[in-house]
């Protein structure tokens, strides 16, 4: 890559920085293809190189309140922060396009299908290609400062970017998560999670009042990142 490409990406990281991102990372979608070829099958005009990936840190004291379901603080907590990462993906899309480049924001929170639940494309899954964290045994993406106490966005580009390293740490001998799951879906391994049972807990939820979206928190909030994660790489 050249300086000034070295220089615009360090100009996007510095954005993205100044609208709330406390993480960044650049995952490699030519990689991810060779493994999941159907990656970017719900994403039209599909064909992008890279994904910058750039999360939000919830707040602490937002959890306090919560047990074993979310609260009406927690939906209005997750709920804005989608708004927040909305805009930031927005807003680095339009920089990368001034640039000369195709970029794509996904939605941070977007559901396309129910069965089973997705969206146009796991940030989670961009995230620890990007380097970012690994996959828990929650099917969350555990950062090791921050554990799974982060939202993500995703914008994707054919902007020749340098990629950063996929993630090889692992939840270690941290099962937080596993006991205070309402749905029972998280069991020892992230190939154990039962997709289908927190979906029906989520379902389940978001007929609470205040609620009205698929949301939960128990286990986001047993994942605080203090000993969750191996090293990174």
């Amino acid at each position: 890559m050249n300086l000034n490409a070295q220089e615009e990406l360090a100009g996007l990281q510095q954005m993205a920085s100044s609208l709330g991102a406390r993480v960044f990372g650049v995952a490699d979608l030519d990689f991810l293809k060779k493994q999941i070829p159907n990656l970017l099958a719900e994403v039209p005009g599909g064909d992008f190189s890279h994904a910058l990936v750039m999360g939000i840190r919830l707040e602490k004291a937002v959890f306090e309140g919560l047990t074993d379901r979310p609260t009406p603080l927690y939906f209005h907590h997750y709920r804005q922060a989608n708004y927040q990462l909305d805009r930031l993906a927005f807003l680095v899309a339009d920089r990368i396009q001034e640039l000369g480049y195709r970029a794509l924001a996904i939605p941070a929170s977007q559901i396309i299908a129910t069965n089973p639940l997705r969206g146009h494309i796991s940030h989670k899954l961009l995230g620890w290609c990007a380097g970012i964290g690994f996959i828990g045994r929650s099917g969350l993406l555990v950062h090791p400062a921050y554990g799974a106490q982060v939202r993500y966005v995703s914008v994707l580009t054919d902007m020749p970017l340098p990629a950063d390293t996929p993630s090889r740490g692992d939840c270690g001998t941290c099962r937080a998560c596993v006991a205070v799951c309402p749905a029972h879906a998280i069991h020892e391994t992230k190939d154990d999670f039962d997709l289908p049972a927190c979906a029906r807990k989520l379902s389940e939820f978001a007929k609470l009042p205040f609620i009205s979206q698929h949301i939960c928190g128990v286990c986001v909030k047993a994942c605080h990142g203090k000993s969750n994660s191996q090293t990174q790489t």
